[in-house]
């Protein structure tokens, strides 16, 4: 492995998720613990044109590196172009998304889509790779259903036209987000002889998932989508299970609001008070998870559209809870 590669090497990643993988979260999941984050997927033909939705994805802060900015679509001119400016923002390296199910992706030769049509996979992949100096990392799924499982094959290909890190989230495409993933496929990939990186991810929901994979299935790192969303505190616990062989504490009720609030703020500064709080809704039940009788703060907190009435909640809410202590 080149020194590039190497900086995967048991490592902890979270997963670039659409409207959850934003600059505020993703600071804040590498401030507990992320080893590499991954923007949300942007669009090729949205930079392109350049849509605003599109451009102001690429937007992200120094501390969360190091970072890649992913990207899909289905024509290797726009994949091409669209690389060559995410390049212009100096992310770390730059991520090609092979794997998003959803059907207006999926089924117009994007995402997931480009499994049916391998050839098409490496002539986007390799033009990318040959039209930009950072590095070039993919993410894929196992196959697009249960009679077309071409993994080992993608793996193999990418690797020869200089891809330099494969995550391989283990479902079908026709599973989504459901069902079990198949983690097994990993070390079928390893035993193929493939030498570059591969992350393993999909289904990940514990620090105990974290070491079982590890262990178990020769993945190189480990990329953390859904659970983070509940628990941002996850990469520290994994890492923590990892060296120890137990869990720490649940973080504190004091530590959950002090982030929760940061959040927050990072959001609405980053978008303006209206829409941040409200895109922040989503975000009160992994904060406020495992706290006893919850629910009418959190139903009292939806019902705001500025920052200082939540911010006050939060601290009161705070103040009476350490107060029982």
């Amino acid at each position: 492995m080149n020194d590039f590669q190497k900086k995967f090497i048991g490592k902890i990643a979270l997963a670039p998720m659409e409207d959850v993988s934003e600059p505020p979260f993703r600071l804040i999941c590498k401030r507990l613990g992320a080893d590499i984050v991954y923007t949300e997927f942007i669009s090729a033909e949205g930079l392109i044109r350049d849509a605003v939705k599109a451009r102001n994805k690429l937007f992200f802060y120094e501390e969360e590196r190091p970072l890649s900015i992913q990207i899909f679509g289905g024509r290797d001119e726009a994949l091409i172009e669209a690389a060559q400016i995410s390049e212009s923002v100096n992310p770390d390296f730059i991520d090609i998304n092979c794997g998003c199910w959803v059907k207006d992706v999926a089924l117009r030769g994007a995402g997931a889509g480009l499994l049916k049509d391998l050839p098409k996979m490496k002539q986007i992949a390799e033009n990318v790779v040959k039209n930009v100096k950072l590095p070039v990392t993919l993410k894929t799924r196992l196959g697009w259903d249960k009679d077309s499982i071409v993994i080992i094959d993608v793996a193999k290909m990418l690797e020869e036209i200089g891809i330099q890190a494969l995550t391989v989230h283990c479902r079908l495409r026709s599973q989504g987000n459901k069902g079990d993933a198949d983690w097994s496929w990993v070390k079928r990939i390893k035993d193929a002889g493939v030498k570059m990186p591969v992350i393993l991810n999909g289904n990940i929901k514990s620090p105990e998932d974290v070491k079982f994979v590890f262990e178990n299935y020769e993945c190189d790192a480990v990329m953390i989508g859904q659970a983070a969303i509940t628990n941002p505190w996850i990469f520290n616990q994994s890492k923590y299970f990892l060296k120890n062989g137990a869990l720490p504490d649940e973080p504190s009720i004091e530590e959950k609001v002090d982030v929760c609030i940061e959040h927050l703020r990072l959001a609405v500064e980053l978008k303006g008070e209206k829409l941040g709080v409200r895109e922040f809704r989503k975000h009160y039940s992994g904060y406020l998870r495992n706290i006893k009788d919850v629910n009418k703060l959190r139903l009292e907190l939806m019902g705001f559209d500025t920052f200082e009435p939540i911010k006050e909640k939060l601290e009161k809410f705070k103040e009476e809870q350490l107060a029982l202590i």
